[in-house]
């Protein structure tokens, strides 16, 4: 087998750099903006938990944004850009699931009727589906200013501890379902 076919060419090196470079900002993304309120009906009995998401908005809780910062050794400006983009996020985001809070007792009214409208129904979930496609509208947002306050090298650095991350979850998830069969046996 010719190996030479599949690295890239000179050429498409640029390429290659764009694709990284669209890694490094769903990286980013992830630990930046994770999707918010993505169950449209809340989680367990429609409360939203706080643990995950830090804030409950789906924005990464401060303490976790420091973390990445300070994995990337950002400088005093770039963390107080960062602290300002994530901030108005974190207040658009927070009318945004007040919105979804509503559309969730919207939600419970209409599947508690004697009879469900399946009408109602569909116009209800076609709002829910718009709520969501702002929050990711917005998050893309979040993540593309964040990556313009960053150098290529520090996203460079949060993608490779971003992967260093998954792999470690990916490995404890699989430990973690191991150790459950062996339990069920």
């Amino acid at each position: 087998m010719n190996t030479s076919k599949l690295r890239p060419a000179p050429s498409s090196l640029s390429t290659v750099l764009r694709l990284m470079a669209l890694t490094v900002l769903l990286a980013i993304g992830a630990t930046a903006a994770q999707t918010a309120s993505a169950q449209p009906y809340g989680m367990r009995g429609g409360e939203h938990r706080a643990g995950h998401g830090g804030d409950g908005m789906g924005m990464g809780s401060p303490r976790m944004m420091e973390r990445m910062l300070d994995t990337v050794n950002a400088s005093a400006e770039q963390r107080a850009q960062i602290k300002q983009i994530t901030d108005a996020a974190r207040a658009d985001m927070k009318a945004q699931h007040d919105s979804g809070r509503q559309l969730r007792a919207d939600a419970a009214a209409l599947f508690t009727q004697p009879t469900v409208d399946a009408r109602a129904a569909e116009a209800l979930r076609q709002q829910m589906l718009a709520r969501h496609d702002q929050a990711s509208k917005r998050q893309l947002q979040v993540m593309l200013d964040i990556s313009r306050v960053l150098t290529p090298e520090q996203r460079k650095t949060l993608a490779d501890k971003m992967a260093q991350r998954r792999s470690m979850m990916e490995r404890h998830h699989a430990e973690r379902a191991a150790a459950e069969s062996k339990l069920a046996r």
